[in-house]
């Protein structure tokens, strides 16, 4: 354990921020997988407004450092290409 005092309030910080990150990752899992659920109830206008919403929480986990910029496109783009071949069919 710590013994200085910058070290022991730098545990306390980092305790108070991995909560904080965790909660905010659990969340946007949350969104992708509502997501989901509506493209398999194939109603096509529900999703596409759904969609930029869930764009947006992407673009703002990014932001915040809760996912990487890559893993962020990823997500966007698996997601984008899941509701046009759902739309195409």
């Amino acid at each position: 354990m710590a013994h200085h005092k910058s070290a022991l309030k730098r545990v306390r910080q980092t305790i108070k921020r991995t909560a904080q990150k965790r909660s905010q990752r659990a969340d946007l899992r949350t969104v992708i997988k509502k997501f989901r659920l509506i493209l398999d109830g194939e109603n096509m206008d529900q999703a596409r407004e759904a969609y930029s919403g869930v764009q947006k929480n992407i673009d703002k986990a990014v932001t915040k450092g809760i996912l990487h910029k890559r893993t962020g496109a990823r997500y966007k783009s698996r997601l984008a290409l899941s509701l046009s071949k759902t739309v195409a069919s």
